[in-house]
């Protein structure tokens, strides 16, 4: 890059090493000089820059940790202006960068220390793109390295890869291409020590090819972890000094000293431990303001319980191996289902698992309402798509409605991924399918339930899917000091609040087909994740023997209010034909037969509407137009388009016309064409030949002997 010092007379400082394969630079000192950090990170033609401001103290109010990392695509990386007429400038953050946004945060989020709050903003921008080399994992590293740099309490660095399957065969990073043929695509975080963040979509990928995927991109990002390592100590980082707001130990003391046992008294179903848990609380409440007076604060004591009630969840599961509804380790919550729910609807489904309940809703519609894809790295099309809502009332809150959040597009996006693998193709089943998710109760694992919901709702709808997916939601208690650790199938709020992992699989009979992993410590092994990969094997089997049970196969017809799609191929070259000037002729077609139609480049037309006789209509039109005369046909009711001396042109088909000579005309001889036929009438004539220079001779009385002869034979039949 040739500068060596940037204009406040800082060293640009650089470091180089391989990356699967290709050249990965990490450098800082060019850009964005007042932030507290910023690296750029180039692999190959793909350049993402990293800035980091942190905070010198904590933030006010604030009882959690307020980091913020974005993903910031820019058009021009790729080299492309907005194909959107109106808009060229880059607005609200499309889902993919939404979602690479969060891939980043999950692995970091965990290894700042409990107690920081201290407000943190990292951006990542993407400021060069190779379309062949995703920026994600790139994004990742260079976030961590800007982290590493800033001085923070920051546990890292953290790498991330991406690994692909194709012909049996691992790949680590492999390109945008060989990802479109990949029956896998995941992504693995975590820093140098374990795993802390897993992303996947399989095409039903066994549970052990998924843990070699793992443990492969663990050792692949060891490669960026290093040279992180390095680049911090050739800056010199300076650690910051920071305080940590930690709950008061006396104030602690006194409500545990107060509770005492009885805060061990609150399991039962979900309902039943609310009740347990808000009278207890209350009472504490009650007990304290009357020990401090009426105008103290008491949100440390309110804070206090809500901790010794997440340590009793935590002891009692992993000293008595018992969970706050009373379930064991791997057993899950009940379940109930059903389909048909909403009379209007294609498709609808409620699957309720425990106290989790979610309604899907599933809409066919032609292809032509796909939905189209426009952003840095891609222009595509999307068929099928995945939409989750979680309203306040869900969990019992009032919450102001409003656009889907980080967390809705991510739930939206991983049952999606679960769903994806199972449809039919284009070809088999040419629809666009839309199916929401509407979360009516939560308490724990919505995303799995939406996903069993969905699975349901389009088998409800008749969509040929090629095998059910059912999906859970895995949990993990650990013990730092011993080191024991109890794994939860189906966990439930509680359980995530209070544990340390939240392990996502969903899948069919035959494998995986999503999967995302987060975890709240740093890193667990994958000896722990080959056992939560087969407990969550046995629970997703109970759970698709329900989902069986309750539809065994997609539905064979569609609701009748579904639009029906029929396709039908001509030649490409007589697109131009069924268009016509300025879509004049497809405009009216649409117009008169009430159908909706679609044309793709190689001759693919799709022709739908919910009434099948509109359908027939449109599809003897579009055959008309594009059909080729054939010799020997006999062409029925067609129109007199001009009488002449010698002879009647007739229009066989739209746009083709042949003569009719006079001696064609009738058996006896014609004086005039006139004294037969005039302009406007129907006659039925016989295509007799097409000359070299493609004009088309007909004949009527050929037809009329054709009708004799067919009559005579009939009557040789009868004798």
């Amino acid at each position: 890059m040739g500068q060596t010092i940037n204009p406040f007379g800082k060293k640009i400082i650089e470091v180089s090493g391989d990356f699967c394969g290709r050249k990965l630079t990490l450098e800082t000192g060019r850009f964005a000089f007042q932030a507290t950090s910023s690296v750029t990170a180039r692999y190959g033609d793909t350049v993402v820059e990293a800035i980091v401001s942190v905070a010198d103290g904590p933030a006010p109010h604030l009882d959690f940790f307020p980091l913020s990392i974005d993903y910031e695509e820019r058009f021009y990386a790729s080299g492309k202006i907005s194909g959107s007429r109106f808009i060229k400038r880059e607005g609200r953050p499309s889902e993919e960068a939404i979602l690479t946004g969060r891939l980043i945060d999950r692995p970091i989020r965990p290894l700042f220390p409990n107690g920081y709050h201290n407000e943190i903003q990292a951006v990542a921008m993407v400021l060069s793109l190779d379309p062949e080399l995703r920026s994600d994992i790139i994004a990742m590293i260079a976030v961590s390295a800007a982290l590493t740099l800033s001085g923070a309490p920051f546990d890292g660095p953290v790498g991330g890869a991406r690994i692909g399957l194709a012909d049996g065969k691992l790949k680590a990073h492999p390109t945008t291409t060989e990802l479109e043929q990949s029956d896998l695509d995941i992504i693995v975080a975590g820093n140098k020590k374990a795993v802390m963040m897993v992303e996947a979509g399989a095409n039903e990928v066994s549970e052990e090819t998924v843990l070699e995927a793992i443990e492969l991109a663990h050792k692949t990002y060891q490669s960026a972890i290093s040279l992180q390592s390095e680049l911090a100590k050739k800056v010199g980082v300076e650690a910051k000094t920071y305080e940590l707001v930690l709950p008061d130990e006396a104030i602690q003391k006194e409500v545990s000293g107060y509770l005492g046992e009885r805060i061990r008294d609150t399991r039962g179903d979900q309902d039943d431990r609310h009740k347990k848990v808000s009278a207890l609380k209350k009472e504490m409440v009650e007990h304290f303001k009357k020990k401090q007076g009426e105008d103290a604060d008491l949100g440390p004591y309110k804070e206090s319980f809500e901790i010794l009630l997440k340590k009793e969840v935590r002891r009692a599961l992993l000293e008595e191996g018992v969970r706050p509804d009373d379930r064991k380790p791997g057993d899950i919550r009940s379940l109930s289902s059903e389909v048909g729910i909403l009379p209007r609807a294609h498709g609808s489904s409620i699957f309720t698992r425990g106290s989790t309940q979610a309604l899907n809703v599933t809409t066919l519609a032609p292809l032509s309402y796909v939905q189209l894809i426009d952003t840095m790295g891609e222009n595509s099309e999307r068929r099928f798509f995945h939409h989750y809502n979680m309203p306040g009332f869900s969990v019992g809150e009032i919450k102001r409605l409003g656009g889907p959040g980080r967390r809705e597009i991510g739930h939206s996006a991983l049952a999606q991924r679960a769903l994806q693998a199972i449809l039919p193709d284009e070809k088999d089943f040419p629809y666009t399918i839309r199916t929401v998710t509407e979360i009516m109760s939560s308490n724990g694992s919505t995303s799995m339930a939406a996903t069993c919901s969905a699975c349901l709702s389009m088998m409800d709808a008749g969509v040929p899917i090629k095998a059910p997916v059912s999906g859970i939601a895995m949990g993990l208690m650990t013990d730092k000091d011993t080191g024991k650790y109890v794994i939860l199938s189906d966990i439930a709020g509680a359980e995530d609040f209070a544990g340390d992992m939240d392990f996502k699989v969903a899948g069919t009979a035959a494998g995986i087909t999503a999967l995302q992993m987060d975890i709240k410590v740093h890193g667990i092994t994958v000896d722990i994740m080959r056992e939560a990969l087969q407990q969550a094997k046995t629970g997703r089997a109970d759970i698709l023997s329900h989902i069986i049970e309750t539809l065994p196969a997609p539905k064979p017809e569609l609701s009748p209010y579904a639009p029906r799609v029929e396709a039908i191929t001509i030649n490409p070259e007589l697109i131009r034909t069924v268009i016509g000037k300025g879509g004049e002729t497809i405009n009216k077609i649409i117009a008169e037969t009430g159908a909706e139609i679609d044309i793709k480049d190689d001759g693919t037309v799709m022709i739908s509407s919910p009434d099948g006789a509109s359908i027939k209509a449109a599809i003897k039109w579009v055959r008309d137009l594009t059909a080729e005369p054939e010799v020997g046909k006999i062409y029925e009711n067609c129109r007199v388009v001009s009488v002449l001396d010698f002879g009647a042109f007739v229009e066989i088909m739209p746009g083709k016309e042949g003569l009719v000579h006079v001696s064609e005309m009738k058996e006896e001889r014609v004086e005039k064409p006139s004294d037969v036929v005039k302009e406007g009438d129907r006659v039925n004539v016989k295509l007799v030949s097409i000359d070299d220079r493609g004009r088309l001779q007909l004949s009527m009385k050929a037809v009329s002997r054709d009708s004799k002869d067919k009559k005579g034979e009939k009557s040789g039949e009868k004798n």
